[in-house]
């Protein structure tokens, strides 16, 4: 029997995974809570197999209560389930330790595989989530290069000057500095200046 702990700020919801998971002959749930501090608390009280954690919770959230339940219970095997798959959402769970990211539209025999498999010490990632935590790993595996002039444009965009500044500061036309931030947007995979900048100094670049 596979022992599980339900980890959701609403209560519908919980009712919904529970008559989900108990309907399966090897599962049973053990325990819920709706807030991170709670999960933390119910996770040493009860001693799961599998955790199933909501991300976004009132408090402690869901990576943050991963984390600590990891660091005195490492063998719970603890699968994020969410409304939200963004990057830095996926992120923040997987650096915590969770073994595992699905979204609620899972089907009950997608939810109760799911379970099985990272009770069994597998990683279980919706295809959607899959994908993007594919792409970031191979972003951060090999951050972009930006030229030397790419790299003054940006240094420039981050000191607040306008296009036409910089390309008097560089003695460039205009145009010429909106083709060297297209391209830099291109290798940064962003939309805007802002994000070029915060982006470029994350990696070290500025």
């Amino acid at each position: 029997m596979i022992r599980v702990l339900l980890v959701d700020d609403h209560p519908v919801v919980r009712d919904g995974l529970r008559g989900m998971l108990q309907a399966e002959p090897d599962l049973a749930v053990v325990g819920e809570a709706g807030a991170g501090d709670e999960a933390v608390v119910a996770a040493a009280a009860a001693r799961p197999d599998v955790i199933l954690m909501d991300l976004r919770m009132p408090g402690l959230d869901g990576a943050g209560a991963t984390a600590r339940i990891l660091a005195t219970q490492p063998a719970v095997r603890i699968v994020v389930l969410t409304t939200y798959e963004t990057d830095a959402d996926i992120l923040r769970a997987v650096e915590a330790g969770a073994c595992g990211y699905l979204l609620k539209d899972a089907t009950r025999a997608d939810l109760a595989a799911a379970v099985r498999a990272a009770s069994r010490g597998e990683t279980v990632l919706a295809p959607t989530v899959a994908d993007r935590l594919a792409r970031e790993t191979r972003r951060r595996a090999a951050p972009p290069i930006l030229s030397a002039r790419e790299v003054e444009v940006l240094s420039l965009v981050a000191q607040g000057r306008t296009n036409a500044d910089i390309g008097r500061a560089l003695h460039i036309s205009e145009a010429t500095v909106k083709t060297h931030l297209l391209r830099t947007f291109t290798k940064l995979d962003v939309a805007d200046r802002t994000a070029a900048v915060t982006t470029a100094m994350s990696l070290g670049l500025l």
